[in-house]
């Protein structure tokens, strides 16, 4: 089969120190501390046998790590924050409040834009993707303005810094909507996703990766244990999304010897992509049953949505799951097998993800490869929940400087 280059040619590699569209959410990160039994029971669920379709019982847990610095201050118990991550297939906004130790968000939207269709062959985006994308930051910006948001960051990804045009659609954006998009680094990237999710780490001294498969790229994260939040050790983004890697590799579809050649050529690309990262971590990944693995992105909810037989999806029982990974490869293998037309009739996939779901269990399976971690944790947080907590973290430390220059003058 013919050799395929990563789309583009940007720096990826670094080393520190070495629902239905538009639907409105309203529930509460709460911290794992306050759901430990609630936690151990869906980790035994997910360990054990699968549950029958409908089975409600939950484990949802989230939001701040005991040793996660408290982000608010009283004078900021009421403002509105927002996150708005622009990514290659979907359009995300969380808009929260700070509320004790976390914070509740009372507004949502997400949408499948598809920003980044066919960029992997044109280099850039399509006059139909950028109006798709347009109509959902109209509903965003709409939002905002409602909410009345206090501090607000906006970001685009992958698609964005990939096109020629990237630039230029953002400020389209900024004039027909007001909403000013930072096009932020692959490494930025990565930090946001940990900062979001990394609460939901298995519990352990061990070293782990954290990974976020996109529509554009997938980044991964080598973390250990920090005083407050987790240092990075090693990061590696590649350009191979669910998107970018259908679009170049091909749709899986024809005989099923088609389909599983296309699988293989998948699996193939991404791992040469992986294997610097690979080499590096080799060491730490020796560890066994040591190592820790979490996912955030579509394609580990839904496959863990496929894992708990859930008949639609329901972010209270997926969000803080913990999967066997061989539960997980053998549901990669069963969708890389199926045809589109039945791959589309199961519950959590339906036509919208049918095409692009094979190459997320693709870039799974290559990430388990080089990092066999016995369990594979599961998020449905990353990016937006790292700016929110940035930007209120950030506000309450500004607020607390202002309080102590107050008192200094007051003193005097």
């Amino acid at each position: 089969m013919a050799d395929f280059s990563p789309p583009d040619k940007h720096k990826r590699t670094g080393q520190r120190g070495a629902e239905k569209s538009g639907k409105v959410a309203d529930f509460r990160y709460r911290s794992p501390s306050q759901s430990a039994a609630a936690l151990s029971a869906k980790r035994k669920r997910a360990k054990g046998r699968n549950p029958a379709p409908g089975d409600t019982s939950s484990g949802y847990a989230g939001g701040r790590g005991p040793d996660t610095p408290a982000f608010h201050t009283p004078h900021h118990r009421k403002q509105a924050y927002a996150a708005l991550d622009l990514g290659t297939n979907n359009c995300r906004l969380l808009i929260a409040r700070p509320s004790g130790e976390n914070f509740t968000v009372i507004d949502a939207f997400s949408r499948v834009v598809k920003l980044g269709e066919g960029l992997a062959m044109s280099g850039k985006l399509s006059d139909a993707a950028m109006d798709r994308t347009l109509a959902a930051l109209e509903v965003c910006a709409e939002k905002l303005r409602r909410r009345n948001v206090h501090l607000a960051r906006s970001v685009a990804t992958e698609a964005c810094r990939r096109a020629a045009n990237g630039p230029a659609f953002i400020e389209r954006v900024k004039d027909h909507t007001g909403i000013a998009l930072d096009i932020i680094s692959a490494e930025e990237e990565a930090r946001l996703a940990v900062l979001g999710c990394y609460v939901l780490l298995e519990g352990g001294e061990g070293p782990a990766v954290i990974f976020d498969i996109g529509g554009g790229s997938t980044e991964l994260v080598l973390i250990e244990p920090g005083d407050k939040i987790p240092r990075i050790i090693d990061w590696q983004s590649v350009p191979w999304g669910v998107v970018s890697l259908t679009d170049t590799v091909g749709r899986s579809e024809g005989s099923r010897d088609q389909r599983l050649a296309k699988y293989t050529e998948m699996r193939r690309v991404v791992s040469e992509s992986f294997a610097p990262f690979a080499d590096r971590i080799a060491v730490r990944a020796s560890a066994g049953q040591d190592i820790r693995l979490l996912g955030t992105s579509g394609t580990v909810t839904t496959l863990a949505s496929l894992h708990l037989q859930l008949p639609h999806y329901d972010r209270r029982e997926v969000d803080g799951l913990i999967v066997p990974a061989d539960a997980m490869r053998g549901i990669s293998t069963m969708l890389s097998e199926l045809s589109p037309a039945k791959r589309g009739e199961l519950p959590c996939i339906g036509t919208d993800r049918s095409d692009l779901v094979v190459a997320g269990c693709a870039i799974l399976e290559s990430i388990m490869d080089i990092w066999p971690a016995v369990n594979l944790g599961v998020a449905d947080r990353g990016i937006r929940e790292g700016i929110l907590r940035s930007l209120m973290a950030a506000d309450a430390e500004g607020e607390q400087c202002r309080q102590n220059l107050r008192g200094v003058r007051d003193a005097k």
